[in-house]
Formats: structure tokens, sequence, C-alpha cells
């Protein structure tokens, strides 16, 4: 809903949902460990939205987590998160990091331009490709049913600076 995405489009305070039977220390270590195979799961606390994330671009897994997603870097008590998903119909990232030792954080979703077009040309493309499969269907079927078109079966009519057009008239099979 518009409120929904209103309210996750705010810096909002996240947690880590994971681990939480394990000790502080042990959930700590399996949170990174987590986040350099490329994933973790966290919970929006102004929404109770919880999220699996995943950060490899969306062409799928890589062989190594990339810095654009994943930046322990930047501040050595936190890792910098970057995830980009499709939430209910809507193409967007998540932008936040997360304290190493706390497990939580701040993050935002924004709308992902970059990942709407890409699914947008994917949608196309297999749109195009189910019309041309329609298409040679429909000639398939109906090559096999059309009869010859004989003389008393056209009707004309006069077309543009009085040209005189035939239509023929189509056999249907339904």
């Amino acid at each position: 809903t518009d409120e929904l995405f209103r309210k996750l489009s705010e810096d909002t305070e996240i947690r880590v949902t994971s681990y939480r039977d394990k000790s502080p220390e042990e959930r700590s270590q399996r949170f990174i460990n987590d986040v350099k195979e490329g994933h973790t799961c966290v919970a929006f606390l102004n929404t109770g939205v919880n999220l699996m994330l995943q950060f490899y671009p969306p062409s799928g897994p890589t062989d190594k987590v990339t810095k654009e997603y994943v930046d322990f870097d930047k501040d050595p008590s936190k890792v910098v998160l970057k995830s980009r998903f499709i939430m209910n119909g809507v193409c967007v990232q998540m932008k936040g990091w997360i304290d190493l030792k706390r497990l939580d954080g701040v993050a935002r979703l924004e709308f992902d331009y970059d990942l709407a077009d890409q699914e947008d040309r994917v949608v196309r493309t297999r749109l195009r490709e189910y019309e041309e499969r329609q298409m040679k269907n429909e000639f398939s079927i109906a090559g096999s049913q059309l009869m010859p078109i004989q003389s008393n079966q056209l009707s004309s009519s006069t077309g543009p600076e009085g040209s005189r057009i035939h239509h023929a008239h189509r056999y249907h099979p339904y």
C-alpha cells in the first residue's frame, strides 16, 4: 500500500531477526558470516515488515559479494548494506547499515529505477515472444482450415483517391 511504502521510504530502525536463540556473540558472528555469503533477515520496526535480504545484483548470485552491496570498511563497528528486490510488484532497493554488536541499525527503501527498467525490458520481451508464438499457432491452425477464396466471395469498396479495394470474406473456424 502507499502508506506502507511511505513509512518504509523514511529512515527506519531495523533489527536482525536471525539466530535469536544464540548468545549475542554467536548471533553477531553468524550475522557477519551470513552477510558475507550474501543474505540476512531484518525487521523494519515501525511497520513490522520482515525481509529476507540478498546482497547481489538482480541478475543473480555471484561468486563474491561486492562492496556495492556489502561494505564492512566504512565503519569498523557497522556494515553498510544495499539489497535490490521487488516488493508487492514495486522495484525497490534497501539502503542502510547495521551495528555489528547490537545487530540493529537504520534503513529505508527507495524506488529502484534501474531494476524497474530491467524488469520492464524482460516483461516486454516475454510478451513479444508470447504474441509471436500465438500468431504462429493461429497461422498454423488457420492454414490447415482455410479454403480457397472464390470470386463470388469478394466485395469491393472505394478507397483513397477513388481506387477500388477488394475484400475477401474470410473463413473463420470459430
